[in-house]
């Protein structure tokens, strides 16, 4: 079998490490790499950390936007199939990334195989909300983390022969990435910081950091906290801080640090006393690691990680934001959401009997 991969995104690096130890010898997994984070720490250092191969195709589409972004990855992952001729072409999640390699997958002869299938957050203001909605039903083979994912895609008139609720390869990744995190990191040497006695901040998404009343707001809130608030600061940050002219006002209030790898990340995130994050791969994380999460959004992907009472949606709401931050962390035992950590196994189960030749549906394209 081979797999064309296709990732873009830091939590699409994470994914893929669980997923191609999976594939392992027996199959040939091609591997491209858009570029759609082009910051060395959110993305090489990625594949250095995780010991994933070095991509076999850089695109190298950076930063513009999102119609230009998706149209370069169409092009890109074409040219890729083209050479390649693979089985299927694997995408994940919710990116430009994703998008792109779905359009060009969906008009070429191998099947479109999304990971992480089923999840909305609802809001079609969020470019990610109309990515996962149009890959997914471009997909040939959905795999789904969760029952309440799968019942999405039922609802929407998906058919079940095509959908298969394997749980998060995210979980498979981050079982394998904490204990490697403690005993190699030395992050919280080097920021001076002790397990249980500081917040975890991540703010990126446009909504958040390109209004600027909303990132003030959420950075106000941050700063009144009793602990010390660590920020790990993404470039669209950054620039957004100092074209408003508050980099200095809150260097001086919360630690903003330069982005970290991934297992610094980790580390960081599994000795928070609490994360408050606008990303979705984090609030997993978080839930995986139980590290109690704050949602800057007024919605959530992860919907079961609220009902349970481990994630709670802030928003920009200073009041909220300092609700949660003062709340104690949730008390008895937490359930299992997300399967078992065998994600990455079964998803590989499904293909090697989807694929082999005389069990392929046909495929009009690939068939003419």
């Amino acid at each position: 079998m081979k797999v064309l991969s296709v990732v873009g995104a830091r939590p699409q690096f994470v994914k893929e490490f669980a997923l191609g130890r999976a594939l392992g010898d027996d199959h040939e997994e091609v591997l491209l790499h858009t570029g759609q984070h082009y910051d060395a720490e959110l993305s090489a250092v990625f594949f250095d950390e995780l010991g994933i191969p070095e991509p076999d195709y850089q695109l190298g589409v950076g930063s513009d936007t999102h119609g230009r972004q998706t149209a370069e990855c169409v092009v890109g992952v074409e040219e890729a199939i083209e050479s390649e001729s693979p089985d299927c072409v694997l995408v994940y999640g919710d990116t430009n990334s994703t998008l792109g390699a779905a359009v060009a997958a969906s008009k070429s002869a191998p099947e479109l195989v999304h990971v992480e299938s089923g999840l909305r957050s609802y809001d079609r203001e969020m470019p990610e909300e109309v990515n996962r909605v149009l890959t997914d039903h471009a997909a040939d083979v959905l795999f789904a983390p969760s029952e309440r994912a799968a019942e999405t895609l039922r609802e929407e008139g998906i058919p079940d022969e095509r959908v298969h609720v394997v749980g998060d390869v995210q979980y498979d990744a981050i079982l394998a990435a904490r204990e490697h995190a403690r005993s190699v990191s030395t992050v919280l040497d080097d920021i001076g910081l002790s397990p249980g006695e500081f917040v975890l901040a991540t703010v990126h998404r446009p909504r958040n950091t390109d209004d600027p009343e909303r990132l003030t707001a959420i950075l106000d809130a941050l700063a009144s906290a009793d602990s010390e608030v660590v920020v790990p600061v993404h470039p669209r940050t950054e620039d957004r801080l100092r074209g408003y002219g508050h980099w200095e006002e809150y260097a001086e209030r919360l630690r903003l640090v330069d982005p970290v790898g991934y297992l610094d990340f980790v580390r960081l995130l599994d000795a928070a006393a609490r994360v408050a994050t606008d990303s979705g791969g984090v609030q997993k994380e978080a839930f995986f690691l139980d590290t109690f999460c704050l949602t800057l959004r007024e919605e959530t992907e992860w919907v079961e990680t609220v009902e349970c009472g481990w994630n709670a949606l802030v928003g920009a709401d200073p009041d909220r934001i300092a609700t949660g931050l003062a709340a104690p962390t949730p008390g008895g035992s937490k359930p299992s959401l997300y399967g078992d950590g065998t994600a990455a196994t079964r998803i590989v189960d499904v293909l090697e009997a989807r694929l082999t030749p005389d069990e392929v549906d046909p495929n009009p394209i690939r068939d003419r």
